[in-house]
């Protein structure tokens, strides 16, 4: 079968690899697609071909599709999906396989699925949603400025702002609101009181009747070691966590996704696609921080260096409503992803950097460096991103996985590299 995959950054480069490995899959396009995905092979040997089409722009997807035919598409970002690329698509006739717009507002409206929850009672935090800066700064106030702003609308993982005190948080409202750091997506914000606990993310496959739970991970959001420093999209992650045994997993899953899949229901919010809830476990038990609805970038790529199962059969199960059907395997091992990053991420930084030892770090047992922000110029893998390469491996154990993940990352360099030290090391303290 043909399969289109939008989307270009890490996330997308590893379901393109996990894509390429299915023996259903002759050909495979990715729009726009990266330096690495570039070289990637179907198992026919058939070479990813990386298509010139940004994964925003709509009609022109929707051309090469009609073109191409392609029997399968597959959504990455969040973008494409908030903007309507299913509804589009499934007008036209084309398999596709991501929530449609209705469903994607888990995600690109923190206003609505915030307000969700409180119809269904999934546990969050005390929030509040606000249009006007003054009433966000008195519920701030009221919080005694210890919160999170967040922007309603999509900010490529970065429109939240952690606060410790009210000078803090009047002014990230000024910033999102008044500034408008994030452009429209800051018009209107969500302020939630900070939870005390671990934070882990959960990834649920839903076809709008049932639900798979995945294995658990933890991401590493602050840019700095220690979890300093500002919120990105994701400078590493590994899977599985250990705060979570399968009892709390289940009970976790319980709480959050039986009632969220509930409330869609009642609600008709046909969602088939993955949801990502980011939980905090409190003292209280497990919250709800916000709603994805799309694979984490960077949990896709220890996902799914771990999945067994092949991943068209999963897409294709989500479509047709027949994931009570399926039976998902997973390898034993621990995978650990560190995320390289250029200087000065998530602020300003330079492109265009050449990028040394990719093939050395591939060559090592386990290991598997996907592309983020990267590009192939004059026959040279260079930067061209904030996040640029997802250094990924398999161990035995967490500990093995992450030995050798940084391993990997050692052969590699950049000029400018920023790597946090410390993925994982929560999981491994005594």
């Amino acid at each position: 079968m043909k399969v289109l995959l939008i989307g270009g950054g890490g996330r997308e480069h590893a379901l393109a690899w996990k894509l390429a490995q299915s023996e259903r899959v002759t050909k495979l396009w990715v729009a726009p697609g990266n330096g690495g995905i570039a070289g990637e092979f179907t198992r026919n040997g058939e070479p990813v071909e990386c298509v010139a089409v940004g994964a925003e722009d709509l009609p022109g997807l929707m051309m090469f599709a009609r073109e191409q035919k392609p029997d399968l598409t597959v959504v990455g970002p969040d973008n494409p999906l908030a903007m309507g690329i299913v509804d589009l698509f499934e007008e036209h006739g084309l398999r596709i396989w991501g929530p449609n717009q209705s469903a994607a507002r888990f995600e690109s409206s923190k206003v609505f699925s915030q307000d969700f929850m409180a119809r269904h009672n999934i546990p969050t935090a005390r929030s509040g949603t606000f249009d006007f800066p003054t009433a966000a700064k008195a519920f701030a106030a009221e919080l005694d400025g210890r919160c999170a702003v967040k922007a309603d609308g999509l900010a490529l993982g970065k429109g939240v702002l952690l606060c410790e005190s009210i000078a803090e948080a009047e002014e990230a409202i000024d910033s999102i609101m008044v500034d408008e750091q994030f452009g429209e997506a800051g018009s209107s914000i969500v302020i939630q009181e900070l939870l005390e606990g671990i934070e882990v993310s959960l990834h649920v496959l839903a076809d709008g009747r049932s639900s798979i739970l995945f294995p658990t991970s933890q991401d590493h959001k602050r840019a700095l070691d220690g979890d300093q420093g500002l919120n990105t999209g994701g400078m590493g992650t590994y899977s599985p966590a250990p705060f979570l045994n399968y009892e709390e997993l289940q009970a976790a899953a319980a709480a959050v996704v039986e009632p969220w899949l509930q409330g869609c229901q009642a609600e008709g919010i046909d969602f088939r696609g993955m949801l990502y809830p980011g939980l905090m476990l409190t003292a209280d038990g497990p919250k709800v921080l916000e709603f994805n609805a799309r694979w984490g970038d960077p949990e896709t790529q220890v996902y799914l260096m771990r999945l067994e199962t092949d991943l068209v059969d999963l897409f294709e199960a989500c479509i047709d409503r027949r994931l009570a059907e399926m039976d998902v395997h997973w390898k034993d091992e621990a995978a650990v992803c560190v995320v390289m990053a250029s200087g000065g991420y998530p602020g300003s930084y330079a492109k265009g950097k050449a990028i040394e030892g990719l093939e050395d770090a591939d060559a090592l047992e386990g290991v598997k460096v996907f592309h983020a922000g990267t590009k192939l110029e004059d026959g040279e893998i260079v930067t061209s991103g904030g996040r640029v390469l997802g250094v990924t491996a398999l161990g035995t154990d967490l500990a093995a996985a992450r030995d050798q993940a940084y391993a990997a990352v050692e052969k590699i360099k950049f000029d400018g590299a920023q790597v946090r030290s410390d993925i994982a090391a929560k999981a491994l303290q005594d």
